[in-house]
């Protein structure tokens, strides 16, 4: 929900953001003369309420004789107030019908624009180049062992992967990595639901334009949610912070589901796009004043796992249309993906303002003693589709991998993936040796 406050004060900021995201302009004009007739209903209800604590006091005082005629007005100035209450409340449901489709303002340096305006901020690290003719992560992942599609699809449909062997491992070792950096910077771990109510998934926003993205069980009215933000910004819904020792850092680890609406042959071979994967995220409520400087610092330890697994990639200032409604600004890192000769998305961070916590009722008490909307951040630390730049940026001529070195703490030491048919000759080879012994 965006601020009443900034609406009815700069109404104006709020109109050149909806431009800047291709969105109705003309919805800000609804929502500021909604805004105005909540406020006159809402004042008449006020009024008319302390004209009959009033009237009420008055009766009470009354002469005997006299009270019957007052009570009469008294029953007139009931029914007044009982129809004001009524027009309040249908005054500030019309408001927030109204307020709840504009999206959250963005902040400024935001382009404007759809998918294709973002602005590269920085690129990072020299794009890979092989003396062989690099394999696709599909090719490496099955020779290797990692995955298994075409049993995916046989169990689940199209989009569905089992992860075997040292790739289970591989994604486990990636959640670990980040696990221990994301709580070396105080955030505490949560493993979250996966399934979570309307008013939840509604609050974050969510269930706008994108919704048809999101699997919902009709039976229980319960979403599966895509992503663990969903979880972990419902999980202070209703309550009032204390901040004064700084931010309530979380890192949701959690398996996420998206139906991937109207991505048909879009990044659609192997693991980049699919349907289930599982990450890491990280979620900060902080005071909103301090959220521009939490924002980069989220960006700044999603940069160094990049730089760490020794990937290429690049950060963007993701364009206004591209956000989504609850995120002010939005920040990708997309790596160098070889084979595809493209940078594909990896990870991203967005500050929501307190566009969520307005939605979902999460404040802060102030320094002056009155409470106010906490401004709410998250940004992904690891997921499943890092595998692909892993695969491909390390693979080598014999059809190996070498492991980062920050990872092979996490798989026993193994500093190289090998190809499961050498693994099975070898041991073919060891066994046919201790037969001839």
């Amino acid at each position: 929900m965006i601020d009443p406050v900034l609406l009815r004060e700069n109404p104006e900021a709020i109109r050149i953001s909806q431009a800047a995201r291709g969105d109705s302009v003309e919805l800000v004009d609804a929502a500021v003369a909604a805004d105005a007739e909540r406020r006159a209903a809402l004042l008449d209800f006020e009024t008319l309420r302390a004209s009959q604590n009033a009237f009420g006091k008055l009766v009470a005082a009354a002469a005997k004789e006299d009270k019957k005629a007052l009570v009469a007005e008294a029953q007139a100035l009931s029914a007044q107030v009982k129809e004001a209450t009524q027009r309040a409340t249908d005054a500030e449901a019309a408001f927030v019908a109204v307020a709840g489709r504009i999206a959250n303002p963005v902040l400024e340096g935001v382009p404007a624009g759809g998918p294709d305006d973002f602005v590269t901020i920085r690129e990072v690290g020299a794009i890979p180049t092989f003396d062989f003719e690099p394999r696709d992560h599909v090719e490496l992942g099955e020779s290797l062992g990692i995955f298994d599609l075409a049993r995916g699809a046989k169990v689940s449909g199209a989009r569905f992967y089992y992860l075997t062997g040292i790739g289970a491992r591989l994604e486990l070792a990636l959640m670990m990595m980040a696990l221990d950096r994301a709580m070396a910077v105080d955030f505490v771990p949560l493993i979250v639901p996966t399934l979570v109510r309307p008013e939840i998934m509604n609050g974050t926003g969510f269930l706008g334009e994108h919704s048809d993205e999101i699997y919902y069980l009709p039976a229980d009215d319960l979403y599966l949610t895509g992503t663990s933000e969903v979880a972990l910004a419902g999980f202070h819904s209703g309550e009032i912070l204390d901040l004064a020792d700084g931010p309530k850092r979380y890192a949701g680890w959690s398996t996420c589901y998206r139906r991937e609406a109207g991505s048909h042959g879009k990044d659609t071979r192997g693991i980049l796009r699919v349907h289930q994967f599982n990450k890491l995220e990280m979620f900060s409520y902080i005071q909103p004043e301090n959220a521009l400087a939490e924002h980069l610092a989220l960006l700044s330890y999603q940069e160094a796992m990049m730089q760490d697994l020794g990937l290429s990639y690049r950060v963007i200032n993701t364009a206004a249309g591209d956000l989504g409604s609850s995120a002010a600004q939005k920040f990708d890192i997309e790596a160098w993906v070889p084979t595809q000769d493209a940078y594909r998305e990896l990870t991203s961070t967005s500050n929501c303002t307190t566009f969520q916590a307005r939605r979902l009722d999460t404040r802060y008490r102030a320094e002056t003693g009155k409470t106010a909307a906490v401004a709410t951040l998250n940004g992904t630390l690891a997921t499943t589709r890092w595998i692909v730049a892993i695969l491909e940026t390390h693979q080598q001529a014999d059809g190996s991998v070498i492991v980062p070195e920050v990872l092979r703490p996490y798989l026993g030491g193994l500093s190289v993936i090998e190809p499961v048919e050498r693994i099975e000759q070898a041991k073919r080879a060891a066994r046919a040796a201790e037969v001839s012994e």
